[in-house]
């Protein structure tokens, strides 16, 4: 029996201009049948940008500000309140977005900045993880990723972003634990991905990660935005886009064992523009370094952490 349609919002977006982000975002999510629904008067909406160091705009290894902006202010026009949080590996929530110069502009648009803190163990995957109950009290959670070469997974697109939702360190914790196969790694990473079912994933692709990503790529243009509610079947469509054959990425394996999201590039609808002028041919892709890590780096992640957080116990100053 073939396959059933999954529908993913294509739309191209050559830049950053705020008028020109707002328009395409909207765009996209009125392009999903049902999205909507979700995001009505006095709910709270989890916005769940990737957020991982805090650096500017000018290196893509974040959400793009304009893009949160868009999202933040799409949700409030529809009576909802926006939360916009994240558990990044260096820092805090509030300092990643004070680092994209939006802090301010989120608070004044009446956007609540949460720290995705406070763990409720659950069972993933035969594993417990420490899952943030900011994301799991939400009444919706929008996952809003940055396409990115990663040294680890090869690309990362749609699933791994809701990772963030695992509180602190544990995230490293868990690259120790389970880094020694990418199996069993990909499959935890698609485990909180269901926990948590964001209703919609909004890929920010105006400009990704080439090379060493997550952190330290460099910045490709690359023009487009991508909506769905599947995530794979937004994975597999991005994976076209710059090049990369789906079968490679582990993420990807993972979820045709599990038969999770779409398996069938056929079974996807494409709307909004159409994909073929969007394609890039030479997506440079990141020297691969082993998934797990090591205690040492563990340890190592911990106190740097500290010393950004807590930088008078250590007799510095900003």
């Amino acid at each position: 029996m073939a396959e059933s349609k999954t529908t993913v919002a294509l739309l191209r977006c050559p830049d950053y201009t705020p008028d020109l982000v707002r328009r395409q975002v909207a765009e996209a999510l009125a392009l999903l049948d049902g999205t909507q629904s979700f995001v009505r008067p006095g709910r709270r909406i989890l916005i769940k940008p990737n957020l991982i160091v805090p650096v500017g705009p000018d290196v893509p290894a974040q959400t793009h500000p304009e893009v949160i902006c868009a999202v933040a202010e799409w949700v409030k026009a529809a009576g909802a309140t926006p939360l916009v949080g994240d558990s990044p590996a260096w820092s805090n929530t509030a300092a990643c977005l004070a680092a994209l110069g939006i802090d301010q502009r989120l608070q004044t648009l009446g956007a609540e900045i949460v720290q995705l803190d406070r763990p409720v163990r659950t069972k993933i995957e035969g594993s417990s993880l420490g899952l943030s109950r900011v994301a799991l009290e939400a009444d919706a959670i929008i996952n809003l990723p940055k396409l990115k070469a990663h040294q680890q997974l090869g690309a990362t697109i749609a699933v791994k972003n809701m990772y963030g939702c695992v509180a602190g360190k544990e995230k490293a914790f868990w690259h120790f634990a389970k880094g020694g196969s990418y199996d069993a790694f990909c499959r935890m990473l698609i485990g909180v991905y269901r926990q948590l079912a964001p209703v919609v994933t909004l890929i920010d692709g105006i400009v990704a990660m080439e090379g060493q990503g997550p952190i330290n790529g460099t910045p490709r243009p690359l023009g487009f935005i991508a909506a769905g509610t599947d995530p794979i079947a937004c994975e597999r469509l991005c994976c076209r886009l710059i090049g990369v054959d789906p079968a490679t990425l582990p993420i990807l394996q993972a979820a045709a064992k599990m038969n999770f999201g779409c398996q069938d590039d056929a079974a996807i609808d494409v709307v909004g523009d159409a994909a073929e002028p969007l394609i890039c041919t030479d997506f440079k892709p990141a020297q691969q370094t082993p998934l797990r890590f090591t205690f040492g780096r563990i340890c190592k992640s911990v106190i740097k952490q500290a010393l950004l957080l807590y930088p008078a116990l250590f007799g510095k100053r900003h």
